[in-house]
């Protein structure tokens, strides 16, 4: 796939470990299948955890049977564009990997609000 992330380049992988993405293809793919719009790399965050399971989202239990092994705080993990837009607006949104974001959760939420709560880019080790 030739997916663009939200800065407007070729989308980077989100994460291997867990492997994350609709497609468990590691990166934040969609198509017309993925009815959730799995778009944004998050880190997730224990309060986004709480927060999700509270709004009936487990991402913490795992579940084999969807190759799902369940997140702990400080995992990557393609979210849902809207459950991320919520969690934002209730003050517990994760930090996100602008480069790992597809650009179709520009559709829901501006890039200034996903800038807001960007991810430190990763510096080479010396």
């Amino acid at each position: 796939m030739n997916a663009l992330n939200v800065l407007g380049t070729a989308l980077a992988a989100c994460s291997f470990d867990p492997l994350t993405g609709f497609y468990r293809d590691g990166c934040c793919n969609t198509g017309h299948e993925d009815r959730g719009t799995h778009v944004v790399c998050a880190q997730v965050t224990a309060d986004f955890l709480a927060y999700s399971l509270g709004r009936g989202n487990d991402l913490i239990t795992p579940r084999p049977e969807y190759r799902f092994v369940g997140l702990r705080p400080g995992d990557r993990w393609c979210l849902c564009a809207h459950r991320w837009n919520e969690a934002m607006q209730a003050g517990v949104a994760p930090p996100v990997d602008l480069q790992a974001t597809h650009a179709k959760v520009l559709e829901v939420v501006s890039l200034e609000q996903l800038q807001a709560h960007a991810l430190v880019p990763r510096q080479a080790p010396r």
